[in-house]
């Protein structure tokens, strides 16, 4: 058996047990099977699906996407099929993957996000639920639950209280509750959440931003503002991560400008448990896979022999 062998890289999310800390950030992964052909998916620690909402939405107007230095900008608008066509279409898929599937659900109202919950909770394929109450990208719904302590906390715990009356596995699906870094005590936030009921956080999703044509003399994205993401935004998630992780019990997980190995290292320092890779899989859908190999040599270079002592480190 060699030192490799010997790692445990297994991170425990509620009840669910992902084999390693890497998985891919919803809205940079699609549904799986558009990256199969690409990388073996079933080695990724979670495949976070893109977020999928009570009704078809076709989102933004174009352009909905614009570069900035040393990031991206999107203003997709959770653009998606709907709860129906993502059970029809793209969960068969998903059942076949050997990694856990982990669904992001947004909304505009609480009733969104409960229906979307209890309807899945009769559905087999699923690991847990990520419940994006931050997406800078749309007018209603999205961030605007993300940034109040009530609101966040009414609503995870009634999405808590769906989860646990669905029937068999579907009752003990992890609820990860994503945040906002565009609020003014993050803490706050995660307290509520925590109070809530939710098993994890994920952190961070994007900082809005803007980028102005000068020559047009117009914002370049037709919303205006979007998403930042990319390596411009990992400072302030891994201060983010450093933060939450200290002001709640539950596991953090950390997303937001991850490249390489080394910045996902910042984050489970920090204090994350797992990560989760985004904007960098458009160029380079090995990225996750990279990411993973190389936390395995942090592992078996400093002699920790499992993932979730990491943090200890710092």
């Amino acid at each position: 058996m060699t030192q490799t062998d010997k790692l445990d890289l297994s991170v425990q999310i509620g009840s669910l047990t992902l084999p390693n800390p890497v998985g891919v950030a919803s809205g940079t992964f699609g549904y799986g099977e558009e990256y199969a052909p690409l990388l073996d998916v079933n080695t990724l620690g979670a495949l976070y699906t893109k977020a999928v909402t009570l009704e078809p939405r076709a989102g933004n107007p174009a352009p909905r996407l614009a570069d900035t230095p040393a990031g991206m900008l999107n203003s997709i608008g959770l653009a998606n099929p709907g709860m129906e066509a993502f059970i029809t279409d793209k969960l068969p898929f998903l059942r076949t993957l050997g990694c856990p599937v982990i669904v992001n659900v947004a909304g505009s109202t609480e009733d969104d996000y409960a229906l979307v919950v209890e309807r899945l909770g009769s559905e087999d394929g699923l690991g847990g639920y990520e419940i994006n109450i931050s997406c800078p990208n749309v007018a209603h719904g999205g961030m605007a639950f993300g940034t109040d302590p009530a609101l966040v906390e009414r609503l995870v715990k009634r999405l808590v209280s769906i989860r646990d009356r669905a029937p068999g596995a579907a009752s003990r699906r992890p609820v990860i509750v994503k945040l906002s870094p565009n609020v003014t005590d993050i803490g706050l936030i995660a307290r509520a959440a925590e109070a809530g009921g939710a098993d994890a956080l994920s952190c961070i999703n994007t900082l809005v931003g803007m980028v102005i044509d000068t020559k047009r003399k117009r914002p370049v994205l037709a919303r205006g503002t979007g998403g930042l993401s990319g390596p411009a935004v990992l400072p302030v998630g891994v201060a983010v991560v450093y933060k939450v992780s200290r002001a709640v019990a539950i596991p953090v997980i950390g997303l937001g400008g991850i490249s390489c190995a080394d910045d996902a290292l910042q984050y489970l320092l920090a204090g994350a448990v797992a990560v989760q890779v985004g904007t960098a899989i458009f160029s380079r859908p090995e990225t996750p896979l990279e990411v993973l190999g190389g936390i395995r040599d942090f592992m078996e270079r400093e002699g920790v022999s499992e993932v979730r002592c990491i943090r200890e480190l710092l």
